[in-house]
């Protein structure tokens, strides 16, 4: 029988908000919960917050996660693995609930698959990048967030007359910068996912500015390249001037969008229902509006996703 639990996080919007959600729905059954503060390195130490209803009100609309995280690379060897196994039988944990992204989830699979402990995972990362998960917590927020900073670089770009190129995250993913690129109406972006041409942007730059076309957005996903690289080269190819920006962190923050809140409602509830109903080793996910699990198994594999359509969308319509 469930009688206590604890929740691991790492950190994008809307972990609060499933935070909230696993607490409320797992005490109206009668089950403990506790917080593990900084992640695998809080379960190696064991370094626990209690949480009731009370501790997790007004917590829904804030960004970040209350329970702080860390990555943790003692968790990476056997000797950290055995200190947080020794953790969770000492302290009377009877399951785990882990939300994040392929890093946490994974180390979700190693607790449940190798030392058998009963653990859920909740997918949560703004690369949006789980395994067989149509949506990530976290992912729509920062979408939002990215492109709000675009739009007012826009209003920069159009006032001066100049090609911005703007560096979003995604070191394996493209998912945020093709969205941002899309919802942005940027010219084009460059995407881990697929090969890109220089010479065909700039060429693309120096016909639409012989046309009067007098302002351009280019967006890049970090893990493919620099902006910086890129807008010195495009510089030196066109003869035209262009301005950096690199969005950085400010993409993993803000507060939740609705669809995010939702979400983490959802899935947090269907965590704690997941680990009653004696699963474990899987990941909770909502397709057409179900809640499916997949093994955690599958869902640290890395994910395939192809954006030909939508960068065809974005050329069209540039």
């Amino acid at each position: 029988m469930l009688k206590k639990i604890g929740i691991i996080t790492r950190d994008c919007a809307g972990i609060n908000a499933a935070i909230r959600a696993v607490v409320r729905t797992a005490t109206v059954q009668g089950v403990e919960v506790f917080g593990i503060i900084k992640s695998y390195d809080g379960l190696i130490d064991g370094i626990f917050q209690p949480l009731d209803r009370r501790a997790v009100s007004g917590i829904i609309n804030l960004g970040g996660t209350i329970l702080k995280s860390a990555r943790s690379d003692r968790f990476l060897t056997p000797e950290g693995q055995l200190q947080a196994v020794k953790t969770i039988k000492e302290n009377g944990f009877d399951g785990l609930i882990v939300i994040g992204g392929n890093g946490s989830l994974t180390g979700a699979h190693v607790l449940a698959s190798k030392y058998g402990i009963k653990v859920i995972g909740l997918p949560a990362t703004i690369d949006n990048d789980v395994n067989e998960v149509d949506f990530c917590l976290g992912a729509d927020t920062s979408v939002n967030v990215a492109l709000d900073a675009l739009d007012k670089i826009r209003d920069t770009a159009t006032s001066l007359e100049r090609i911005f190129v703007v560096e979003v995250m995604g070191r394996h993913c493209g998912y945020l910068a093709m969205k941002v690129a899309l919802a942005g109406g940027c010219e084009d972006v460059i995407l881990p996912e697929q090969d890109f041409s220089l010479e065909e942007i700039c060429q693309e730059i120096k016909a639409g500015n012989a046309q009067g076309k007098v302002s351009w957005i280019v967006i890049v996903a970090e893990g493919k390249a620099r902006a910086q690289d890129v807008g010195e080269a495009i510089s030196q190819r066109t003869g035209l001037e262009t301005r950096i920006a690199v969005l950085g962190h400010i993409q993993r923050g803000g507060r939740p969008t609705a669809f995010d809140r939702i979400l983490a409602a959802k899935l947090g509830k269907a965590a704690v229902d997941s680990l009653l109903a004696g699963e474990s080793d899987k990941c909770v996910s909502l397709k057409d509006d179900r809640i499916e699990l997949v093994p955690l198994e599958v869902a640290t594999r890395p994910k395939k996703l192809k954006f030909e359509e939508e960068y065809q969308l974005l050329k069209l319509l540039s």
